[in-house]
């Protein structure tokens, strides 16, 4: 049965509003394995407008696998949202893949990064005991947007540990590795590896963050997320942590520009802040004549 206009409608904005989160590149390659369309000629504004004009077209079982690939799943009913209750709003979604006798510092890191903007999912510790477990780390293995691996001592003797990392690694998620016991071995070597020895999990939260702010495939999401995380800041010293780390940003919506200037306004923690809401200011400034500058794509 065909689908009606309003869920075409409904998927179509679905689509658009996570696969626009993604790299161009990686946006033209998921349209292109999925029959779609795409343009190198365009000019009708950002990702999302892009998206929605490429799927324009579609027909019904191209949208609905689709769909399913971005995280949604289609049903009788319609278009339903797969947003696990493990993993925080508007966060990071990060897979701590870890040994069960580790459990202890994995539920220190996924703490330490939560202040970050990272939402850890540590299976011991996220599964509820009446819930069928492998189902429940499949799902987060496949709605999380990067995995890490503690590699422990007798990580590698691990089935499952070795599994988790293979299907990050299908998905082409940025899969990390810490050292502890192990060095990164097989497929994983290549990745970028943490010295894990004697570090504090609050030490390693803040290592693991900074990668995630800069790495190609995650710091769109992580600027929208340090935007987030800096409307809430809650004291002047972190008013001036993170507008420290808006500064560093290489990608920037045009509606950043708006929301830090009314968080400078509304945001005590932030208008009290000695020299922030001038940085504030002069950041929104420099991003604004960026984008009147540069041509549309």
């Amino acid at each position: 049965m065909p689908l009606s206009a309003s869920k075409r409608v409904l998927l179509i904005k679905e689509i658009a509003s996570r696969l626009s989160a993604e790299e161009w590149p990686l946006v033209d390659l998921t349209l292109d394995q999925f029959s779609l369309p795409t343009s190198d000629m365009w000019s009708g504004g950002n990702k999302y407008a892009y998206v929605v004009e490429m799927l324009k077209g579609a027909h019904d079982p191209q949208l609905i696998e689709l769909g399913q690939h971005v995280g949604f799943q289609f049903e009788e009913a319609g278009p339903q949202r797969i947003d696990p209750p493990f993993w925080r709003k508007g966060m990071l979604r990060l897979f701590i893949s870890h040994l069960a006798v580790e459990r202890d510092f994995a539920a220190e890191l996924q703490q330490a990064l939560l202040q970050y903007g990272i939402s850890a999912f540590v299976a011991h510790n996220d599964i509820e005991p009446t819930s069928e477990w492998q189902a429940q780390i499949e799902t987060a293995l496949a709605t999380s947007d990067a995995l890490v691996a503690l590699l422990h001592k007798d990580f590698h003797a691990s089935n499952w540990a070795d599994q988790e990392i293979g299907f990050a690694m299908g998905r082409g998620i940025p899969v990390f590795a810490v050292r502890f016991a192990y060095a990164p071995y097989g497929f994983i070597a290549r990745f970028q590896a943490f010295n894990g020895n004697n570090k504090a999990a609050m030490d390693l939260a803040k290592e693991l963050f900074d990668a995630y702010r800069t790495s190609k495939q995650t710091q769109r999401k992580m600027s929208e997320i340090l935007i987030g995380l800096f409307e809430e800041s809650s004291s002047f010293a972190k008013a001036k942590e993170h507008i420290g780390y808006l500064e560093e940003l290489t990608d920037w919506e045009p509606s950043f520009s708006t929301r830090i200037r009314s968080a400078a306004k509304i945001n005590s923690q932030i208008l009290e802040s000695w020299g922030v809401p001038q940085r504030v200011e002069l950041l929104a400034k420099r991003w604004d004549s960026r984008d009147r500058d540069l041509p549309l794509f």
